[in-house]
Protein backbone atom coordinates (compact mmCIF):
# COMPACT_ATOMS: atom_id res chain seq x y z
CA UNK A 1 0.00 0.00 0.00
CA UNK A 2 1.63 3.38 -0.99
CA UNK A 3 2.24 6.09 1.48
CA UNK A 4 0.33 8.80 1.90
CA UNK A 5 2.00 12.29 0.86
CA UNK A 6 2.72 15.35 3.74
CA UNK A 7 0.82 18.13 3.17
CA UNK A 8 2.69 21.02 2.06
CA UNK A 9 3.73 23.20 4.46
CA UNK A 10 2.88 26.32 2.36
CA UNK A 11 -0.91 24.95 1.59
CA UNK A 12 -1.23 24.52 5.22
CA UNK A 13 -0.20 27.65 5.97
CA UNK A 14 -2.20 29.39 4.18
CA UNK A 15 -5.42 27.29 5.48
CA UNK A 16 -4.29 27.99 8.50
CA UNK A 17 -4.60 32.09 7.58
CA UNK A 18 -8.13 31.71 6.51
CA UNK A 19 -9.16 29.04 9.47
CA UNK A 20 -7.39 30.65 12.22
CA UNK A 21 -8.95 34.15 11.46
CA UNK A 22 -12.48 32.29 12.54
CA UNK A 23 -13.43 32.98 15.78
CA UNK A 24 -12.10 30.07 18.83
CA UNK A 25 -11.10 28.28 15.60
CA UNK A 26 -7.18 26.12 15.89
CA UNK A 27 -5.06 23.53 13.91
CA UNK A 28 -4.09 20.47 15.14
CA UNK A 29 -2.45 17.55 14.16
CA UNK A 30 -4.69 14.94 12.73
CA UNK A 31 -4.56 10.84 12.61
CA UNK A 32 -3.29 12.03 8.63
CA UNK A 33 -2.85 15.78 7.61
CA UNK A 34 -3.86 18.51 9.65
CA UNK A 35 -7.41 19.77 10.90
CA UNK A 36 -8.93 22.98 12.12
CA UNK A 37 -11.92 22.67 14.68
CA UNK A 38 -13.94 24.83 17.01
CA UNK A 39 -14.07 23.40 19.92
CA UNK A 40 -14.68 19.80 19.49
CA UNK A 41 -15.95 20.05 16.34
CA UNK A 42 -13.97 19.20 12.62
CA UNK A 43 -14.27 22.41 10.39
CA UNK A 44 -11.50 21.36 7.85
CA UNK A 45 -9.58 18.15 7.73
CA UNK A 46 -6.70 18.55 4.78
CA UNK A 47 -4.82 15.34 3.99
CA UNK A 48 -2.27 13.30 1.37
CA UNK A 49 -4.44 9.96 -0.13
CA UNK A 50 -2.63 6.93 -0.87
CA UNK A 51 -3.55 8.11 -4.66
CA UNK A 52 -0.62 10.92 -3.77
CA UNK A 53 -3.41 13.73 -4.54
CA UNK A 54 -4.44 16.33 -1.47
CA UNK A 55 -7.98 16.66 -0.34
CA UNK A 56 -10.11 18.35 2.28
CA UNK A 57 -12.91 17.68 3.92
CA UNK A 58 -15.49 20.15 5.43
CA UNK A 59 -19.00 20.38 6.46
CA UNK A 60 -21.84 21.17 3.94
CA UNK A 61 -25.78 22.01 4.36
CA UNK A 62 -27.65 18.82 3.38
CA UNK A 63 -28.97 20.19 0.00
CA UNK A 64 -25.54 20.83 -0.91
CA UNK A 65 -24.62 17.48 -0.08
CA UNK A 66 -26.39 16.28 -2.48
CA UNK A 67 -24.85 19.06 -5.37
CA UNK A 68 -21.40 18.37 -4.10
CA UNK A 69 -22.06 14.39 -4.38
CA UNK A 70 -23.95 15.02 -8.77
CA UNK A 71 -21.23 17.52 -9.71
CA UNK A 72 -18.35 15.10 -9.88
CA UNK A 73 -14.38 15.62 -9.74
CA UNK A 74 -12.74 17.10 -8.10
CA UNK A 75 -15.70 17.61 -5.55
CA UNK A 76 -16.93 14.42 -3.73
CA UNK A 77 -19.24 13.39 -0.65
CA UNK A 78 -17.50 11.67 2.11
CA UNK A 79 -18.10 8.02 3.68
CA UNK A 80 -18.27 9.12 6.74
CA UNK A 81 -20.80 11.37 8.25
CA UNK A 82 -24.20 12.83 6.86
CA UNK A 83 -22.85 16.29 5.87
CA UNK A 84 -19.17 15.80 5.33
CA UNK A 85 -17.97 16.63 1.80
CA UNK A 86 -14.88 17.57 0.01
CA UNK A 87 -12.81 18.62 -2.42
CA UNK A 88 -9.55 17.79 -4.60
CA UNK A 89 -7.00 20.10 -4.26
CA UNK A 90 -4.95 20.44 -7.28
CA UNK A 91 -1.91 22.40 -8.40
CA UNK A 92 -4.26 25.64 -8.86
CA UNK A 93 -6.73 26.47 -6.02
CA UNK A 94 -9.11 28.50 -6.36
CA UNK A 95 -8.84 30.47 -2.92
CA UNK A 96 -12.27 32.55 -3.09
CA UNK A 97 -14.59 29.33 -3.28
CA UNK A 98 -12.66 27.66 -0.82
CA UNK A 99 -12.92 30.43 1.02
CA UNK A 100 -16.62 30.79 0.98
CA UNK A 101 -16.94 26.32 1.88
CA UNK A 102 -14.42 26.37 4.65
CA UNK A 103 -16.42 29.77 5.96
CA UNK A 104 -20.02 27.73 5.70
CA UNK A 105 -18.43 24.84 7.60
CA UNK A 106 -17.22 26.74 10.01
CA UNK A 107 -20.74 28.12 10.71
CA UNK A 108 -22.15 25.11 10.68
CA UNK A 109 -20.02 23.31 13.43
CA UNK A 110 -19.26 26.70 15.85
CA UNK A 111 -21.66 27.61 18.28
CA UNK A 112 -24.15 30.07 17.37
CA UNK A 113 -22.78 32.91 19.05
CA UNK A 114 -19.53 32.68 17.32
CA UNK A 115 -21.24 31.82 14.00
CA UNK A 116 -22.85 34.98 14.24
CA UNK A 117 -19.58 37.32 14.67
CA UNK A 118 -18.81 35.50 10.69
CA UNK A 119 -19.65 37.42 7.70
CA UNK A 120 -20.19 35.07 5.23
CA UNK A 121 -18.93 35.50 1.74
CA UNK A 122 -20.90 36.74 -0.76
CA UNK A 123 -23.75 38.79 1.08
CA UNK A 124 -21.59 41.08 3.48
CA UNK A 125 -23.19 40.06 6.63
CA UNK A 126 -22.70 38.61 9.48
CA UNK A 127 -24.18 34.90 9.47
CA UNK A 128 -27.42 34.22 10.51
CA UNK A 129 -28.85 37.63 9.37
CA UNK A 130 -30.69 38.61 6.93
CA UNK A 131 -29.39 41.31 4.33
CA UNK A 132 -32.08 43.80 3.53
Amino acid sequence: MPERPTVPEQMVRELSALLTALPACEVEDAWVGVRWRVGQATVAHVFGGEDQLFRITFRAEPEEVMAFEHLGDPYFRAAWGRNVVGLVLGDEIDWEELTELLTDSYCLQAPVHLARQVPRPGDGSPSGEEVR
